[in-house]
């Protein structure tokens, strides 16, 4: 989760934790224990928002920028090993289906 919360604010600088929450739709309260891990290893900083101080601006250190372009390094090796040997037809066809079963489970019963 942390890689995901890292490449979040690294797409979105200076998105907040309630951006991050609605993007993910992962709880508030989960979030804000992970960013104040990330923040205390260095790897987020936090700026008072402008506009409204209760909010934080939240961006990635140069520490966070290393990790997370590792991390995406990593993932881009993984995610060419994964569909080494399939065609790009049958990559599409992979993309449908997978992104079928990802609606199937989003629908509310």
């Amino acid at each position: 989760m942390e890689a995901k919360v890292l490449g979040y604010f690294g797409h979105y600088p200076g998105a907040t934790q309630s951006d991050l929450s609605r993007h993910s739709g992962r709880d508030k309260a989960q979030l804000a224990r992970l960013i104040t891990a990330l923040r205390e290893r260095g790897l987020l900083q936090g700026e008072a928002d402008a506009a409204d101080r209760r909010n934080t601006r939240l961006s990635l250190t140069d520490a966070g920028r290393a990790i997370q372009a590792a991390a995406q390094r990593e993932a881009e090796i993984l995610n060419a090993q994964a569909v080494r040997g399939i065609s790009g037809e049958q990559q599409q066809a992979l993309l449908a289906l997978l992104l079928q079963v990802k609606q199937n489970l989003d629908k509310p019963d």
